[in-house]
């Protein structure tokens, strides 16, 4: 399973859309270097702020916008910003050799090690005005003096920036005392944020607190009325591929660190999603669970249900853990699901978010005219457009994969050929212009954090310059 970092602007951006072309001569590997390197030269030198980015700039780089708009102060974590590009530099920087671009991620990993919360973790955004109230309370106590301390699992902010870190780290040979400092307090405050079940909260402040170990159930109280928790952010979380971005972070430190405890807490993370799945005649899971293992509430929308959405990512972590172990107890809880996800979808292909406890009806969240208030219903009509209450499902992916790891046991992911990356090649060096920028021009798509741009308007988007040149650069790789 690929890390999600890579794949949060691509789902909403077509950027492969040039055609094949097998009679075309190969593309011109100095001509590829030179637009890796005019690239990478405007956007650290023009674009960066103090090696860090955010989501979309405007073409004179005035407008900054990361989730809502940004100040000239702050950068953010989430992907696709800093932790993205500084992975596409790491990339350029393994095909060419050039320290040009080793030299852009070291850059930015300083910026990340400088808005590294006290709790090991990161948040959504880095302020580096500590007078700012969104300035956190950062390890280095230049942030805002009562600023949070809330590092978050959500939407992948730590975890793609402790990917990022510990790649940076060995890149540099663990040389640089930031970066290999950041790096390993945050490797120490991931694995004190696991619970001894195996499960991780979407939100911590130190370690987490020891729960019994049990398996998940269905509520015997009344789910839609009982069992709320204000701070539903310490509960287990799989929302938004919690686990899905967690398992390549482990994968990566074992490799680089070469210690078994990060090996040991992939275990138990596996172990935990066994716990999670939810008794027939649901066997799938929920977003979030009570430390009694109940389907829980979190935000007022998204109630105590089953996910089908979460289902997928925990099915695709599960098995990439088998990979990693070799142990087929990974892959037994995926045939029950995928029978569930089939026999849900609804009449037009797609899998509703939710599906209700015990009855397995599509499940909504709705609001009272003219005001904020939610309630839940079984109807699609005029739902609220600010969430994705359908999915288009993955089951076809999922089901061919476990069908390989059941015959041939486990495998390694490959790497696209030089073949196929060439009409990308072709068209990514052709679409950079003379400043060395590749501009994305609004069509309607629907983007990460939800920009305000006018159709056709052009914009700079950290997600496709990183793409472009990690695609760049895997030619180069593959054609040595």
């Amino acid at each position: 399973m690929k890390p999600l970092l890579y794949c949060s602007l691509l789902s909403a951006v077509s950027l492969l859309a040039a055609a094949d072309d097998s009679t075309a001569a190969p593309p011109d590997r100095e001509q590829v270097v030179s637009a890796m390197k005019r690239a990478a030269t405007f956007y650290r030198e023009k674009v960066a702020l103090r090696g860090g980015y955010v989501y979309y700039y405007s073409l004179d780089l005035r407008r900054r916008l990361a989730e809502g708009p940004a100040t000239p102060t702050q950068i953010c974590v989430q992907p696709p910003a800093t932790p993205t590009v500084g992975m596409a530099y790491l990339k350029a920087h393994e095909a060419t050799g050039d320290s040009y671009f080793l030299e852009a991620a070291r850059e930015t990993a300083r910026s990340l090690a400088y808005g590294q919360l006290r709790s090991g973790g990161w948040t959504q955004k880095i302020d580096f005005d500590s007078r700012s109230k969104e300035a956190g309370q950062y390890r280095n106590g230049k942030g805002h003096p009562k600023g949070k301390n809330n590092s978050s699992f959500d939407d992948g902010q730590s975890q793609s920036a402790m990917l990022f870190m510990i790649r940076c780290d060995e890149a540099l040979g663990f040389e640089d005392r930031t970066v290999h400092e950041s790096a390993r307090i945050a490797m120490a405050a991931l694995l004190a944020a696991q619970y001894p079940n195996g499960g991780f909260p979407q939100v911590w402040t130190g370690p987490v607190s020891r729960q019994k170990v049990v398996k998940a159930v269905f509520p015997r109280y009344d789910w839609r009325t009982e069992g709320r928790v204000k701070d539903y952010w310490n509960l287990y979380t799989l929302n938004d591929g919690v686990a899905g971005y967690i398992t390549p972070v482990l994968i990566e430190a074992r490799r680089i660190y070469r210690e078994e405890r990060f090996h040991a807490a992939l275990r138990r993370l596996g172990d935990f999603l066994i716990l999670a799945q939810m008794p027939e005649p649901q066997p799938a899971w929920a977003q979030q669970y009570t430390h009694d293992m109940h389907p829980a509430w979190a935000r007022r929308f998204e109630p105590p249900a089953i996910s089908a959405r979460e289902s997928e990512d925990a099915m695709l972590t599960l098995m990439t853990i088998f990979n990693e172990t070799g142990d087929r107890k990974y892959l037994a809880p995926i045939p029950p699901a995928l029978a569930w996800l089939k026999r849900s979808l609804l009449p037009d292909g797609r899998q509703a978010r939710y599906y209700e406890l015990g009855n397995n009806k599509p499940l909504y969240m709705n609001r009272e005219a003219g005001t904020k208030n939610y309630f839940l219903t079984n109807s699609d009509k005029d739902l609220p457009d600010h969430y994705g209450w359908k999915n288009t499902p993955r089951i076809a992916a999922i089901q061919a994969q476990h069908n390989r790891l059941m015959k041939n046991g486990p495998e390694k992911g490959s790497n696209p050929t030089a073949a196929q990356l060439e009409p990308a090649v072709r068209k990514f060096v052709g679409e950079l212009d003379s400043q060395g920028r590749w501009i994305t021009r609004y069509a309607g798509q629907p983007l990460v954090g939800q920009p305000k741009f006018r159709q056709g308007e052009p914009f700079i988007a950290s997600g496709v310059f990183s793409h472009n040149l990690k695609t760049l650069a895997d030619w180069l790789i593959a054609t040595r």
